[in-house]
């Protein structure tokens, strides 16, 4: 079998091990061996004080990854926030509008008469159903829909003089022109129910607005305001207002970036791994195979 064998070199106490067989035993004893070399070996190493420092990085990885455990679970609560202010019971438009900033997500009510020759259409956008885009049909097509445009139209309010802006809702593309779609431009005093929305920054890849030819990617409420005369109050009505012909209402997407759990999976996949190297390598001082000093007879 093979023994375990201590060599001295240049009469220091520095010393390793090497595996000299004995020809009196069958070689199946070799896993054995090589466990107690292993063993042996630890037993000797002591960690050195950068050996205790590098565990830092395990120790690290695992804070990161508990800390995207929390930072998930707070996105997911303000999620489900934003989603039950949007069923709350609307309420009526401020009189002073500098209190709708503290409104964001909630239903309001106003009344008024819409302005259609200032429409602004955003898009390409898909279709929001329920929050989420689809592309299921419309009372536009019969078949699926996947590409239209959101229909920003001024309203004038009757209870005071003031022009604010509703997102009447989502229309396929070929109803963008107000022309096809005559039974849905209504000219009497309308009921809106409307979700209050900010601005929106302009979107990582996403092109400028161009105003001058009435073509928005995103919703630049400030510009809006200018072209169309319009207070800096946004509203996304509800399906509670679709008419028939018209815009569909509801397009009110409530997402956050929720990349949490794919930040999770990382850093505790570093931490296990780092973890197990640094047992492997620090604490049991383990070295490579091809390191050991393998001693056989000719």
């Amino acid at each position: 079998m093979y023994r375990i064998t201590r060599i001295f070199k240049n009469n220091s106490n520095c010393s390793c091990y090497s595996l000299v067989r004995s020809t009196s035993t069958k070689s199946k004893n070799i896993p054995v061996v090589r466990q107690t070399l292993r063993e042996k070996v630890a037993s000797e190493h002591k960690v050195a004080p950068f050996g205790w420092f590098l565990l830092v990085i395990p120790v690290s990885t695992f804070a990161l990854g508990t800390w995207q455990v929390q930072r998930k679970k707070w996105k997911e609560d303000v999620l489900a926030k934003l989603r039950s202010l949007t069923k709350e019971d609307p309420i009526p438009l401020p009189e002073d509008l500098n209190e709708v900033a503290k409104l964001e997500y909630r239903p309001v009510h106003v009344k008024g008469k819409f302005l259609h020759d200032k429409e602004l259409y955003v898009g390409p956008r898909s279709f929001i159903k329920d929050g989420e885009a689809s592309t299921e049909g419309s009372v536009f097509s019969e078949g699926n829909v996947h590409s239209g445009y959101n229909v920003i139209t001024p309203l004038k309010l009757s209870d005071r003089d003031e022009i604010i802006l509703v997102n009447r809702g989502w229309v396929p593309n070929k109803f963008k022109n107000p022309s096809s779609r005559p039974k849905g431009q209504v000219e009497e005093e309308v009921d809106v129910i409307g979700i209050v929305r900010f601005h929106e920054n302009r979107p990582p890849f996403v092109t400028n607005n161009m105003p001058q030819t009435n073509n928005w990617f995103y919703r630049d409420l400030n510009a809006m305001c200018e072209k169309t005369g319009a207070a800096p109050i946004f509203l996304d009505a509800t399906t509670d207002f679709n008419i028939s012909g018209g815009p569909i209402g509801g397009q009110t997407r409530i997402s956050l970036r929720n990349e949490h759990l794919s930040y999770i999976i990382t850093w505790y996949s570093l931490c296990a791994l780092t973890s197990y190297l640094w047992y492997k390598r620090i604490y049991l001082g383990e070295i490579p195979a091809n390191r050991f000093l393998w001693n056989r007879p000719k």
